[in-house]
């Protein structure tokens, strides 16, 4: 239903003549992404939809094998097409983070990122601070300032027709505007009990679960591609709605 209470999942709809996309959390798992990309423009070359956008819903980086690879596609892709919408993940901020200050205790440090590192053929060390310097160094080298720049330039969030794209979730009861850039990309537990429909509904990844969680007033499509080997996406379009999946 719509109205004062909200959005209803089964009553969200597309704007009129636009057909939207949304993918999963990657991890580096570039693999999986560059095949649900091919997926994704295969159709759409085919259906030639009057508009269409696909949203990346963020975490590109760490844990999984190849974020240099994630993000050299992704940087590209995004020049090349404006529709191609990339947001930001708590992960994505922190490696920005690290690279601004180096840290053994941070999000980077002791949630894959040595794995980020690895991909730009640096080894990091996290347990002295000379060698932690010496990695950090040599990984700020490493990165290509395309990679910084696409990282920097990343939206907390992206809104079209009934549904509001982000990281995490939002803040229940704040109104989707006055949304604080920590809970786009970090909230959890307040956003996931809550009942009660949206404005819009929200589409978001950030909390791998075994399968996609469609709810009243949220879609979940974050399914731990990093080591399940499945990255979920969903595409929207009027007010149909259908869940997209590669596996390897």
């Amino acid at each position: 239903m719509v109205g004062e209470a909200g959005i209803h999942f089964e009553e969200a709809a597309a704007p009129e003549g636009m057909r939207l996309y949304a993918v999963g959390d990657i991890h580096g798992r570039h693999d999986l992404m560059s095949e649900m990309h091919r997926h994704i423009m295969a159709e759409i070359m085919r259906d030639q939809p009057s508009d269409w956008r696909i949203v990346y819903l963020g975490d590109y980086v760490d844990r999984g094998p190849a974020t240099r690879q994630v993000l050299d596609f992704l940087s590209h892709a995004v020049r090349m097409d404006p529709r191609i919408i990339t947001l930001a993940g708590n992960h994505d901020i922190g490696l920005l983070d690290f690279l601004a200050q180096p840290s053994a205790d941070g999000l980077f440090a002791n949630n894959g990122g040595e794995a980020t590192a690895r991909s730009y053929g640096v080894e990091l060390d996290f347990y002295t601070r000379d060698a932690l310097l010496r990695g950090h160094a040599a990984l700020r080298d490493a990165i290509p300032d395309e990679h910084l720049i696409f990282l920097r330039g990343l939206k907390l969030s992206a809104t079209f027709g009934d549904f509001f794209f982000c990281h995490a979730g939002i803040m229940p009861g704040v109104p989707l505007k006055d949304q604080s850039p920590e809970d786009l990309v970090w909230i959890r537990g307040r956003f996931h009990s809550h009942t009660g429909l949206h404005p819009k509904l929200i589409v978001h990844g950030h909390t791998p679960a075994p399968a996609p969680e469609i709810m009243p007033n949220r879609v979940n499509l974050d399914t731990g591609a990093f080591y399940t080997g499945r990255l979920t996406a969903m595409m929207f379009e009027g007010r149909r709605k259908r869940l997209m999946e590669v596996t390897g």
